[in-house]
């Protein structure tokens, strides 16, 4: 794991390079200053050396310039390391998640996500900027102090190093016990993440129902364990600072006391004392840094663990090493004893399907609700992948063919239009991305949506809203099937959802899908059974199986499942 976290150092060498350096001048700058104070006491002030006092006071001064130098490019140059490397882990996560099959998002939450996407990235670049060079600076600070204290003076020097090893000694092993504090924090940030994002997607449906009630009182649940996760860790964290305090002070007692026995022993000078507190005083906050580096160090690899383990989840649907580029000629859909459950030993969705969807022919696959109508369709581009059996499309097996060329040679329209929160040209442009206004105005027209987009001030850059919210069902329909005219490929897949449209709109979006799957392979899932009535075949699931299948008239002669559809449909 160390490894990988050192990994994206390696891009920016250079800038790593300069933020320790200028940690290391700086640091070492420190060290001086007291020493510079040494010699003052014990050498120059006593021969009233004025030339010298002089180098001395402007050494203190360049010492001071100096470092207010390094600190700059310590801040500005070494938090851009952490902004840079947080960046590309960022873009790898999100790569990542586009990679990852619908059966992991089935299963995890947004809101989860989106904590390690902010919250646990900004932890992990605090530790990659922080952490090398607070534990740089402490280790060059205190090696060096002490290695000045005891060539001044090694009986005072014996003393005031007593509390240093108590002191790290408690504050690392004290240090690995806020580990359990954070992850129990994170862990409950994403779950009052995920609680709000649910509550505000569905606000509508909770306003409607008056359930804001229910929701504030499931907010109020998991903000509770929040609080406690964080009431937990400042408890930690009292006991930790209040301890360490009592230690700094020690630390001063303790030099001064020794010292001021050593004094009166005449064994030390008094100057050697004063110089030794000003050293307490340079090596304390690097004592801070380094237990301050364990608690740090405990928050950033809590967080890349959890970076790590998305990272680490290998999408069910991969390209083989093997696969080749999709050619489409016909067009021809073939389902062979094709057997699907989502999850192993859970229930079968799909069983035996066997079928032969012929180029260039709109079919439609209709079925009760839970029939298993969606699931079917979902495997032709490789949402999901079949349990048994193979998909063919012109022969080719698509698990054998690249992801990208399958799902660039389909058209999905969906069930729930999704679009998303911009205007109507970049939604459009998720068709075809380097459509231009004419092709996208063509498309339009062509989805019966012209004289809607005509009317509006801003045509094409009107805003649409977070999920489509300012457009109605049936608009959203249109710019769904329009962005499809843009991609035009040459099998299309429509989930078919009219029937909570108004007429007119159910016969826009109709007219519209009639024009786009001429000369396509059409793929219907039909709610509405009256609107395949023309298919040239229909396929009734039922129970995860074909159970029939012919033209319309066909099935209602035969008089089975689908004319049984079909008159509870007309009696509604």
């Amino acid at each position: 794991m160390l490894r990988r976290f050192l990994s994206y150092y390696g891009p920016y060498r250079r800038l790593f390079l300069l933020d320790m350096g200028a940690a290391i001048l700086g640091s070492l700058l420190s060290i001086l200053f007291p020493q510079l104070t040494r010699e003052l006491l014990r050498t120059y002030i006593p021969d009233q050396d004025w030339s010298m006092m002089l180098v001395v006071f402007s050494s203190m001064l360049g010492i001071y310039v100096v470092q207010t130098i390094c600190t700059y490019v310590r801040v500005r140059w070494g938090h851009q390391l952490g902004v840079l490397m947080e960046s590309d882990m960022r873009r790898d996560l999100f790569g990542h998640l586009q990679r990852l099959s619908f059966r992991y998002f089935d299963h995890t939450k947004t809101g989860h996500l989106m904590s390690r996407i902010t919250n646990d990235l900004f932890m992990i670049t605090e530790v990659a900027h922080h952490g090398p060079e607070d534990l740089l600076i402490s280790v060059v600070v205190i090696i060096g102090a002490y290695a000045f204290m005891f060539l001044n003076s090694v009986p005072l020097a014996l003393i005031s190093i007593i509390p240093l090893p108590i002191m790290l000694f408690y504050g690392i092993r004290y240090g690995t016990r806020l580990k359990a504090g954070f992850r129990a924090v994170r862990s409950t940030v994403a779950e009052v993440n995920s609680v709000v994002e649910n509550s505000i997607q569905g606000v509508r449906e909770v306003q409607s129902f008056t359930s804001e009630s229910y929701e504030r009182q499931k907010f109020k649940q998991v903000n509770n364990l929040f609080k406690d996760a964080r009431s937990n860790q400042y408890k930690v964290m009292a006991r930790y600072e209040s301890v360490m305090m009592l230690f700094r002070e020690l630390y001063y007692f303790t030099t001064v006391a020794g010292g001021a026995i050593l004094i009166y022993l005449g064994i030390v000078p008094v100057y050697d004392l004063v110089v030794f507190i000003l050293y307490v005083g340079v090596v304390l906050p690097p004592i801070d840094r380094l237990i301050g580096f364990t608690e740090q160090l405990q928050q950033g690899m809590a967080a890349f663990e959890r970076f790590v383990e998305v990272m680490d989840i290998q999408s069910d649907i991969q390209d083989r090493d093997d696969a080749v580029r999709l050619v489409v000629d016909k067009g021809t859909v073939s389902f062979e004893r094709v057997t699907f459950r989502y999850d192993h030993g859970s229930e079968t969705v799909l069983r035996d399907i066997e079928v032969k969807i012929e180029g260039g022919s709109t079919v439609a696959i209709v079925g009760e609700s839970g029939a298993g109508k969606s699931t079917l369709v979902s495997l032709i581009p490789r949402f999901y992948e079949p349990s048994e059996g193979r998909i063919l499309i012109d022969g080719q097996d698509v698990a054998e063919v690249t992801k990208t060329s399958l799902r660039r040679n389909i058209g999905f329209v969906q069930q729930n239009v999704f679009l998303f929160d911009g205007s109507i040209r970049e939604n459009l442009k998720y068709g075809k991305s380097d459509a231009t206004d004419e092709q996208m105005l063509e498309a339009l027209e062509k989805a019966n949506l012209g004289p809607f987009i005509r009317s509006l001030s801003e045509g094409l850059d009107t805003e649409v809203g977070e999920r489509g919210t300012r457009l109605s069902g049936g608009q959203k329909q249109r710019i769904s099937i329009a962005r499809v005219f843009l991609k035009n490929p040459p099998i299309l897949i429509f989930d078919e959802a009219t029937s909570s449209l108004d007429t007119e709109s159910e016969s826009q979006i109709q007219e519209a899908f009639g024009r786009l799957a001429a000369g396509r392979t059409a793929i219907v899932i039909a709610h509405r059974l009256t609107t395949v009535r023309n298919a040239d075949v229909i396929y009734v699931l039922d129970g995860g199986r074909i159970v029939e299948s012919g033209t319309h008239d066909e099935l209602i002669a035969h008089g089975g499942h689908y004319e049984r559809l079909y008159r509870n449909q007309e009696l509604r």
